[in-house]
């Protein structure tokens, strides 16, 4: 239940070992493109941040190595002529201050095997295209990037045709247990009037979980965080984007470049549900560090989505709840960047 790259990842992967799946979400059918409001999928960069992040333990720092390692051989089973896909990279995080540059320094030292390398204060290899304003240096993350994640939609799309994975386009209104020894011990109201009966039940829905599993007896409480993002237009200054990297973040705001006089620039802004102009000038503007370049820019398209984000535990929400009932969802940032983990740990877990 939920069609987002984390419903739709775990539906092709439970597929391609031989299951008999049903993916249920009320978009399922939408266009791959962006619109004002989408949901977190399809409003996200796609950026996979798995090898610079900070803490090397715990279960958060296992699922993003885990996914890492993954992501090579998913792009390979996904990718097609008609659908390229690939991970785009390198990676490079500007620090903010004395402290984190330092931070950064040590994050280089223990791992440059995982492809991190220290960049120096004050450069920028970015040739004629300023960087946003920086004086402390940065990390460069040789093997994270980003994934275009409409490009990822329509290929998990035609993984799913491929394996014949049966997509309903509603609403699922409850969720009821039958005799816990019986097969088919899951009835699965939807909006139609419909009740199907399943073995297994995985909830993907983000948002729309705690409706579904607060009559069951599960207090899962999720609240919704608003990331917003611009297509930019730059003027023409016959300059391309040599010595730019796939991603370049500073103090949480995301430049990516996209072909010629184009860029992306979005953040995660929490709390809040409704888009601001505010809040996109403060994007915008890099919060003053936007170099001139980026300030005479035309927005062609904005857009904004809603991303889950537990409230009482760390993300994401991935439990087995009972016999049959298993929730994998609540992912907050990292959906796309932790699909294959939380893929793989559902299939163990059936």
């Amino acid at each position: 239940i939920g069609g987002g790259v984390i419903g739709s990842s775990t539906a092709w992967h439970l597929a391609s070992l031989g299951y008999q799946v049903i993916l249920i979400d009320p978009l399922l059918n939408q266009s791959f493109s962006r619109s004002h409001q989408l949901n977190g999928t399809s409003a996200s960069l796609g950026i996979l941040m798995g090898n610079i992040f900070k803490r090397a333990n715990g279960r958060s720092w296992r699922l993003r190595q885990q996914s890492m390692k993954l992501w090579t051989t998913w792009i390979s089973l996904l990718n097609t002529p008609e659908t390229p896909l690939h991970l785009d990279t390198p990676l490079i995080r500007l620090a903010s201050s004395e402290k984190e540059a330092y931070s950064m320094q040590k994050l280089s030292n223990e791992r440059s095997s995982l492809g991190l390398e220290l960049l120096p204060s004050n450069t920028t290899t970015g040739l004629g295209r300023l960087w946003p304003k920086h004086n402390y240096g940065g990390l460069i993350s040789h093997k994270d990037g980003r994934i275009d994640p409409l490009k990822l939609q329509q290929c998990l799309f035609n993984g799913l045709k491929k394996f014949n994975v049966t997509r309903r386009n509603t609403t699922v209104i409850s969720l009821k247990r039958e005799s816990a020894t019986k097969l088919r011990q899951w009835n699965i109201h939807l909006a139609s009037g419909e009740i199907i009966n399943q073995d297994i039940v995985i909830i993907c829905a983000a948002l729309g979980s705690e409706a579904l599993l607060e009559p069951l007896g599960y207090n899962n409480p999720m609240t919704a965080i608003l990331g917003q993002a611009l297509n930019l237009k730059l003027r023409k200054d016959n300059k391309d984007w040599s010595g730019w990297p796939a991603v370049l973040v500073s103090q949480g705001i995301n430049l990516i470049p996209n072909g010629e006089n184009h860029i992306y620039i979005g953040a995660t802004l929490e709390p809040g549900t409704t888009p601001s102009i505010n809040a996109i000038e403060q994007i915008k503007t890099m919060h003053g560090n936007a170099p001139s370049w980026l300030n005479t820019a035309a927005i062609t398209e904005k857009w904004s989505g809603l991303r889950g984000k537990p409230l009482q535990e760390p993300a994401p929400l991935m439990k087995k709840l009972e016999a049959g009932l298993i929730m994998a969802t609540g992912h907050y940032r990292n959906g796309i960047l932790l699909a294959p983990a939380n893929a793989e740990w559902v299939a163990e877990e059936v």
